[in-house]
């Protein structure tokens, strides 16, 4: 057969068919004798092969390739999930991205921001501390008080009170290392917005602002 002949054939094919206005025409390879089967519905020869979907002028509306093996399935589902996954991720960060320039209109904006949260933390800080020397304090006359007893059972209200202010000021102690280890959290925080800002817009801020030094 030549080439011309050749490439004669799918439309013959076609035109061998009932016509239908606007139809669609499936073809593919018949496995058994290798020629070529069109339909305007799928070919039981065409199921569970690749075939095209050609429209009533000839031309390739769409191409479908093999079923996938089981292997090749779950490899699609899992690159399913993992592009998901980056939309989803693309997402929030363009959310958060938003966000940050809603709420920076300038670098210097995320300085004062960062100087405001320091100092109110440095201010919860102090009175923390406060609250540990004054505990601290009343913890020495208890214990002074209790010298008298020596070896004697102490009275109940003063064991009362004593342990009372032990748990004062274990439980401030661990309120006033939280607080310690947030200043650093609130350093990262303002150092990422920073870093991020500058990415988003080429500016940065002339200098970030004094860490005041924590006791």
């Amino acid at each position: 057969m030549s080439a011309s002949k050749f490439l004669l054939a799918p439309f013959l094919l076609l035109l061998a068919i009932p016509a239908q206005a606007g139809g669609e025409f499936y073809c593919c390879q018949d496995a058994s004798n290798g020629r070529r089967v069109c339909s305007d519905t799928l070919p039981d020869q065409c199921r569970g092969r690749p075939y095209r979907v050609l429209d009533s002028g000839g031309n390739v509306i769409k191409e479908v390739g093999p079923p996938l093996t089981p292997e090749e399935k779950a490899q699609q589902v899992l690159e399913n999930q993992r592009k998901k996954q980056l939309d989803e991720a693309a997402r929030e960060q363009q959310r958060k991205d938003q966000a940050l320039l809603d709420t920076y209109a300038t670098p210097q904006d995320i300085d004062l921001a960062q100087r405001k949260a320091e100092n109110d933390l440095n201010l919860a800080i102090a009175a923390t501390q406060a609250k540990i020397d004054n505990a601290t304090k009343n913890r020495k006359k208890l214990a002074d008080e209790a010298e008298f007893y020596k070896k004697k059972r102490l009275p109940p209200e003063l064991e009362k009170n004593l342990r009372a202010v032990e748990h004062e000021i274990k439980v401030e102690q661990e309120l006033l290392d939280i607080k310690k280890h947030d200043m650093e959290t609130i350093r990262n925080k303002y150092e990422a917005d920073r870093k991020r800002y500058q990415e988003l817009t080429g500016r940065r801020s002339p200098g970030a602002p004094a860490r005041p030094v924590i006791r």
